[in-house]
């Protein structure tokens, strides 16, 4: 909990000093925004996380998402699927690439960076091809309007996607936290041979949080697509895989795996787009998000070596 703690003060300060310098960061359509950016973003990286725990990476989520918006708007205003049959559509093709990646870290024993490194490429390859590189959309949304009201709408004055980001979050806490499949994503994380020997499945876990995660990047892809209503192949997505990392690492995931936690990835979801609302509005030119991205994943390693290191000369002097 020393992680989360942390990273909750530093949030708080952060807020605080956001506010001081533009009080519009506290107006009540600024909060709802943030909070709106804090679900979508929030549930991918939740996935994002699971996969870091268990020592892997994930580079292909915002090639997914992009891949995702452009079938469900091609399925729902060209192909004319029933709106049930497109969303579960764009929610298992995720899923089935996430078992492919584990399929082939598992047992052909392909690092998972160079496998997502590929899927990033070749899906956004494959959204490219299928639209013809044309932008697509949903227009006015007739017929599926719950899509458009679950990315836009709200509940008891909440976005509906911080809400969505709330029950996804407790269900997967009391995955991660309080069942038996929990503890042999983090053993598996912390020594994937040890966890072998003391007779977990380690393919079969490795694989379901790429399974999982692919579940929850599949959910995010329709919040996405019907929050823009306009999804262009060649940048929808981009870097979004990035969001997630930063976020994961912020909180308190460790890129060796092992550590991690529900809380913590939702706390540095959070600071994450506080980060990025400062940004705005300071008036900084947005070209330096991904500036303010690559020093937060910076600082977030450093900070976990420096723990590490910690931890290892207790552990020599005990």
């Amino acid at each position: 909990m020393k992680k989360e703690t942390g990273i909750s003060v530093l949030l708080f300060v952060l807020c605080a000093v956001t506010t001081l310098l533009n009080p519009n960061f506290i107006s009540p359509v600024n909060l709802t925004n943030t909070a709106n950016q804090i679900g979508m973003y929030g549930i991918f990286s939740l996935g994002l996380g699971l996969v870091i725990i268990t020592g892997g990476i994930d580079l292909s989520v915002g090639s997914m998402i992009a891949l995702c918006g452009v079938l469900l708007s091609m399925a729902l205003t060209e192909w004319h699927w029933p709106w049930t049959l497109a969303a579960a559509a764009a929610v298992l093709l995720p899923m089935l690439l996430g078992w492919i990646h584990g399929a082939l870290i598992t047992r052909m024993k392909i690092q998972p960076f160079i496998i997502t490194l590929c899927g990033l490429l070749i899906y956004r390859g494959l959204a490219r091809f299928i639209a013809h590189d044309d932008t697509k959309g949903f227009g006015a949304a007739e017929g599926f309007e719950f899509f458009r009201n679950a990315a836009k709408g709200k509940w008891l004055g909440l976005p509906m996607p911080f809400v969505l980001l709330i029950i996804l979050a407790i269900i997967m806490w009391f995955v991660l936290h309080r069942s038996i499949y929990g503890r042999y994503l983090l053993a598996v994380g912390r020594n994937e041979e040890a966890a072998r020997f003391s007779g977990i499945n380690t393919r079969r876990v490795i694989a379901s949080s790429s399974i999982i995660a692919g579940m929850l990047t599949g959910i995010s892809g329709i919040l996405f697509a019907f929050y823009t209503n306009s999804v262009s192949p060649s940048t929808h997505g981009n870097f979004y895989e990035l969001y997630g990392i930063a976020a994961a690492v912020l909180g308190g995931c460790s890129l060796r795996g092992g550590e991690g936690s529900i809380l913590g990835i939702l706390i540095g979801t959070a600071l994450l787009q506080v980060l990025q609302n400062l940004v705005n509005l300071l008036g900084i030119d947005s070209s330096l998000n991904y500036a303010v991205m690559g020093t937060v994943v910076l600082v977030g390693v450093l900070a976990d070596q420096v723990f590490q290191a910690r931890g290892a000369k207790k552990l020599l002097r005990t």
